[in-house]
């Protein structure tokens, strides 16, 4: 079944403490009223999401790639592969980029699409081609994508801009 929409991307980019982090916060419940709305973090250290001791740790470090939660209110996944090693493709990239932390975005993009997500809010990889809303004094010229917005633009404002977006195009043309 073809969907009917194309997945919108769009990175909001800034320096640390610059108010990206808010600003997703005020853009999810604004566009989840529209459709499904996912959102990715560039974390740029490694942390412990998956606290030790617990069985589904012990089934990552058993050697499992891909490790699925299932809690009564909420699912995870933890996977292996991160912006070092980005998962392989199930198809044409979203983003064309020999670069593995494009690659990595890409990958989560591609599932994402596959899931039905109508919007998916990018925090960070400013050197992403997508769309891109800058918080905080961040120039233009630190970004790959284009400009679609700032973050002290009106909320509104933002979620128009956001909403025409065009939708990720897979390399090879084909719509998500």
């Amino acid at each position: 079944m073809e969907r009917e929409t194309r997945l919108r991307a769009v990175c909001l980019v800034g320096s640390s403490d610059a108010g990206k982090t808010t600003l997703v916060e005020r853009l999810v419940p604004r566009l989840a009223a529209d459709g499904r709305v996912a959102t990715i973090k560039s974390i740029h250290h490694d942390i412990e999401v998956d606290t030790p001791g617990t069985d589904t740790h012990r089934h990552r470090t058993a050697g499992a790639e891909t490790v699925v939660g299932i809690t009564p209110t909420t699912t995870f996944e933890v996977t292996t592969h991160g912006k070092r090693d980005p998962p392989d493709s199930d198809g044409a990239a979203l983003l064309e980029s020999d670069d593995p932390e494009i690659q990595a975005l890409s990958r989560t993009l591609e599932r994402l699409a596959r899931r039905g997500y109508d919007t998916v809010l990018v925090e960070g990889f400013s050197q992403s081609p997508l769309p891109t809303i800058l918080v905080g004094d961040r120039e233009a010229t630190a970004v790959s994508g284009p400009v679609v917005g700032y973050g002290d633009d009106a909320i509104d404002d933002l979620v128009v801009a956001i909403q025409a977006l065009e939708g990720v195009e897979r390399s090879d043309g084909k719509e998500v």
